[in-house]
């Protein structure tokens, strides 16, 4: 029998409120934003590991010629969408959209790391076995030969789509065989999308956690499967981190310095916790005290708000509050968060917040009408980020803990995207046919 630990009286109300499938925001108790020096050295790890793969990259995806090997993303101010959610500057500051739901490649946020850990697997695994000498330049698995040496091997995934759309499309650009394992509620689209790049694909009847379980006891009876591990993965976290001296560089390009009297909110999609808590450990070595992070969830799937809120210690799921773990942002639909994500965001986690279906179809109407955006129902979960901090009691509260008051006119806050460039036009359609019929009167 598992303990739970005493909740405060906020926090109490606040799982009472997630057990209803409502709309919240839990903000971390533990949140302590400071200059942090191992996610600095951390950063520059990774930013390093990206130069040494760009010219692989460059050679392998004619996409990446015009940036040399560089997958990134435009930051883009989206004033029309601000006025249409109902966030007006004087109380509201600045809302800038990350596009990475725009990214080369895998079209996702999982492209950087997706893509990222393929790659550096496989200068593991051809140093190894000596295929690549230490001082050989790496765009040599670029070659014909290459592409041999891999067809030996087999790189595995579970996935709901978007990470298996990038470990699969890098696995065989090289010459790896791909397999993914796609829970019951990936989309169609994607699976016919792995299948045309010649990744085999097994679909399972559970959710994410189950075909992730499927696809770790699959590889671990083969040798020769390298099983990119999506709950603890270390390289894909390295991966997705250095996205976080990307967006300083942006932003210092038109003008804008992040520190106290210009305070950074970053409102991140989260699924199993990689991506978001990636670039959240980034950001921190990027901006420091001045960065607050927040995942956003579906009402039906709020994993990380669970797990960080009972601890990260102890198991939770959403199955155990009666949740159905159903959404139409199906890159979110997980039922248990990354043990790895949530040490690390022990304190580097600012809070959580969830959002229903219905409002994210509005949403990515809105966004779809406003700013062209191309978005999945996932990639728009961000635009809730300022209604939370600076419109309910709660986000109120912490903005008066954490911010200088002249600070909040200020706030620069960046929806980050994670997926939709790569939805057929049908199917996007859909979505925006159904954000119109369910358009509410209020944002949330």
């Amino acid at each position: 029998m598992t303990i739970r630990p005493d909740l405060s009286k906020l926090d109490a109300e606040t799982l009472e409120t997630v057990k209803k499938a409502a709309p919240s925001l839990w903000c971390n108790p533990a949140y302590l934003p400071t200059r942090d020096e191992e996610a600095a050295t951390g950063l520059k790890t990774a930013i390093s590991d990206w130069h040494m793969l760009a010219p692989l990259l460059e050679k392998l995806f004619p996409e990446l010629s015009a940036t040399h090997g560089t997958i990134s993303s435009n930051l883009t101010e989206v004033a029309p969408l601000q006025q249409a959610l109902g966030y007006t500057p004087k109380f509201h500051g600045r809302l800038f959209v990350k596009e990475d739901h725009a990214l080369p490649v895998a079209g996702s946020v999982k492209a950087r790391g997706g893509i990222f850990e393929v790659m550096m697997t496989a200068i593991n695994q051809a140093r190894s076995e000596g295929f690549l000498g230490l001082s050989e330049d790496v765009t040599k698995l670029a070659s014909r030969e290459a592409h041999d040496f891999f067809a030996e091997r087999t790189i595995a995934v579970g996935s709901t789509g978007n990470l298996g759309l990038s470990v699969g499309i890098a696995a065989r650009t090289l010459g790896y065989n791909a397999v993914v394992h796609m829970s019951s509620d990936a989309k169609a689209w994607k699976i016919d999308r792995l299948r045309r790049f010649g990744v085999k694909v097994r679909k399972h009847r559970g959710d994410y956690n189950l075909a992730v379980a499927a696809a770790r006891d699959a590889a671990a009876k083969d040798p020769m499967v390298y099983f990119v591990d999506d709950e603890a993965s270390e390289l894909l976290f390295r991966g997705y981190s250095a996205a976080a001296m990307e967006l300083q560089t942006q932003l210092k390009q038109i003008g804008v310095e992040i520190g106290p009297k210009q305070p950074l909110f970053l409102y991140l999609p989260c699924g199993i916790g990689g991506a978001p808590g990636g670039i959240s450990y980034g950001a921190r070595g990027v901006f420091g005290p001045d960065v607050h992070c927040f995942f956003a969830e579906p009402t039906q799937s709020p994993s990380a708000l669970l797990q960080m809120l009972h601890g990260t210690e102890l198991p939770t799921s959403v199955y155990d509050l009666g949740l159905s773990n159903k959404t139409e942002a199906d890159g979110m639909a997980v039922a248990t968060m990354s043990k790895l994500v949530a040490n690390h965001m022990k304190q580097r986690l600012a809070g959580v917040y969830t959002v229903d279906d219905d409002t994210l179809l509005n949403w990515l109407t809105l966004a779809y009408q406003q700013a062209d955006l191309k978005l999945e129902p996932s990639a728009v979960i961000g635009f809730g980020g300022p209604h939370f901090l600076i419109d309910t009691a709660q986000g109120q509260a912490f903005c008066q803990r954490h911010l200088a008051r002249a600070a909040l006119e200020n706030v620069i806050h960046v929806a980050w995207t994670t997926g939709g460039s790569f939805v057929p036009e049908l199917q996007f359609q859909a979505f925006v046919d159904q954000g119109s019929a369910g358009a509410p009167d209020h944002i949330l």
